[in-house]
């Protein structure tokens, strides 16, 4: 890195197309900032969130972030440059620094598989292992594992709060719904009901941030139902709350698209950072009782928020980062 090693240039684009008629994104850009006034749904994507959350831990460090300053980079063409986001950011990419991709862009490495035939590309990031060993055989070396620091000021410890509610159950079923609706969410309830526990169903992209948060103020426990995921925001939040975690972990990538890149099952996790001072994890219905009785007997014993602090801290973040960082400005 140059003289200017405290600048860290970041790079990101957000998703936009049209839908309804030819350049309605502009007007979208107009309409989304009213709509979300009023709206309870989600306002950033999961993207968007990792990339503030990189911001936050590199400026906490002493890092100045400089974010899209194509000037800057062009004036110092040595200097690394982060790119965080949607694969479009890549389209007609001229500036010929150094570069550090990720997290996100690609699903599959099949995506972009002459990603380093380019030799501004350094590195990739991907955030969990399950996702490293998906693109290990195709970027090699060049694949490295970073996470997004968990804000425990944002998210506090809630542990000692009045709770009025015995289990959230976090619902993030993508596909197959109705299936799963059947035969995994309903026997769920059944086993509450039938031990008298008192819940509160909340489902992906139907709620806000301070809906969430104050429904774990309010909540012994949760039921995190997802097929997988590449970090899961969501959980840990629940997790820096030091609220404890019952995860459905059906061990395989199960994204539609998965079948246009590979034939073999590919094994994923749910809960990607996870340990026994968390919670549990079970596979399916057939073992959903058992474990929610070993789960409920061991509620208070879970510290949840002690695994965020030591494994997920946004200082750990931000040093892994510069760690990616610094090292591309010499390759």
């Amino acid at each position: 890195m140059d003289t200017n090693n405290k600048i860290v240039l970041l790079f990101y684009k957000d998703f936009e197309k049209d839908s309804m008629f030819k350049n309605d994104r502009y007007l979208k850009r107009i309409i989304r900032p009213i709509y979300h006034t009023f709206s309870k749904r989600p306002k950033v994507s999961g993207f968007y969130i990792w990339y503030q959350l990189l911001i936050k831990a590199l400026r906490q460090q002493g890092y100045e972030v400089r974010i899209n300053d194509h000037k800057f980079a062009k004036s110092n063409p040595k200097h690394p440059v982060g790119l965080v986001g949607y694969p479009h950011l890549l389209n007609d990419w001229i500036l010929p620094n150094p570069a550090l991709l990720g997290p996100s862009l690609f699903d599959h490495p099949k995506n972009y598989p002459d990603l380093f035939n380019d030799s501004r590309n350094k590195l990739y990031i991907v955030t969990c292992d399950w996702m490293k060993r998906m693109f290990d055989p195709y970027y090699g070396s060049r694949c490295v594992q970073w996470y997004a620091g968990m804000d425990t000021d944002l998210w506090n410890d809630t542990k000692a709060y009045p709770k009025s509610t015995d289990v959230l159950i976090y619902d993030k079923i993508r596909w197959n719904r109705n299936v799963y609706i059947e035969s995994l969410i309903a026997p769920i309830t059944k086993t509450l009901e039938d031990r008298n526990l008192s819940y509160q169903i909340i489902q992906y992209g139907h709620y806000d941030h301070n809906t969430y948060k104050k429904l774990l103020t309010q909540s012994r426990s949760l039921i995190f139902l997802c097929e997988h995921e590449t970090q899961g925001m969501a959980y840990q939040e629940a997790m820096a709350s030091n609220v404890p975690i019952l995860a459905w972990e059906n061990g395989f990538w199960l994204d539609p698209n998965r079948e246009r890149f590979s034939s073999n099952p590919v094994p994923a996790s749910s809960v990607p950072y996870f340990s026994s001072e968390c919670g549990e994890r079970f596979k399916d219905s057939t073992d959903f009782q058992e474990t929610f009785d070993v789960f409920w007997s061991q509620l208070n014993n879970y510290q949840p928020r002690r695994f965020v602090q030591r494994e997920l801290s946004l200082e750990g973040s931000a040093n892994l980062y510069m760690k990616y960082y610094s090292q591309i400005a010499g390759m």
